[in-house]
């Protein structure tokens, strides 16, 4: 991933946050001369070797569990992204030297993916991330709440997969690049317009700002 240095994050917390608030990956991995990308909730865990892992599971037709074990996959983990309009600059008004551009922040995570066909280790993945998702439900429903024959029915059907992070690759790109005067008028500009992902633009450009 291209990134400049004033874009690039190196803070791991900061990424595994953005994982959890983002937990739908882009998973690219190749299939023979092809490029394919699935999208695929997966959630972070330290396993029993202390290893950082990624942890989800897919359909048992959908063929990326088929793939060697130790294949190398690029899971990518979009977190807020807004336009930003010229008419946000203030140094739009000294000779209109502005363009539109795109505030955005990413997570890229490097990884060898094994897949996970042993029911009761799928079941305890399929807990974990029900039990993450639920967490924010004032009544949250679990996975014993569904019929036992039902669930093992389903279990059929399913792989579970698990991603051993290589490498982390952050990038936070939130007028950084952009004069002081810029990013208190971005600032601004996204409150006005008032968005959820906007208004959480704003903090990320008041954060990483000079």
């Amino acid at each position: 991933m291209y990134s400049p240095s004033q874009f690039k994050v190196e803070d791991t917390q900061a990424m595994l946050d953005l994982i959890a608030q983002n937990p739908l990956a882009t998973v690219i991995h190749t299939q023979g001369t092809r490029l394919v990308a699935d999208h695929i909730p997966l959630m972070h865990v330290t396993n029993p070797q202390g290893q950082a892992c990624l942890i989800g599971h897919v359909a048992r037709n959908n063929p990326i569990w088929q793939m060697a074990n130790d294949q190398e996959v690029l899971a990518v983990f979009q977190g807020a992204s807004v336009y930003i309009s010229p008419n946000w600059y203030a140094t739009k008004q000294a000779g209109g030297k502005v363009v539109p551009t795109w505030n955005y922040t990413v997570v890229h995570a490097s990884c060898q993916l094994k897949s996970i066909e042993e029911p009761t280790a799928v079941l305890n993945i399929i807990t974990q991330l029900t039990n993450q998702q639920e967490a924010g439900q004032q009544h949250p429903w679990r996975v014993e709440d569904a019929p036992s024959d039902f669930t093992e029915k389903l279990l059929d059907h399913i792989v579970g997969i698990e991603l051993t992070v290589k490498q982390l690759d952050g990038k936070w790109k939130v007028s950084q690049n952009q004069p002081p005067q810029n990013q208190s008028s971005v600032q601004a500009g996204l409150i006005q317009a008032g968005s959820e992902a906007q208004v959480a633009m704003a903090h990320l450009v008041k954060q990483h700002g000079q």
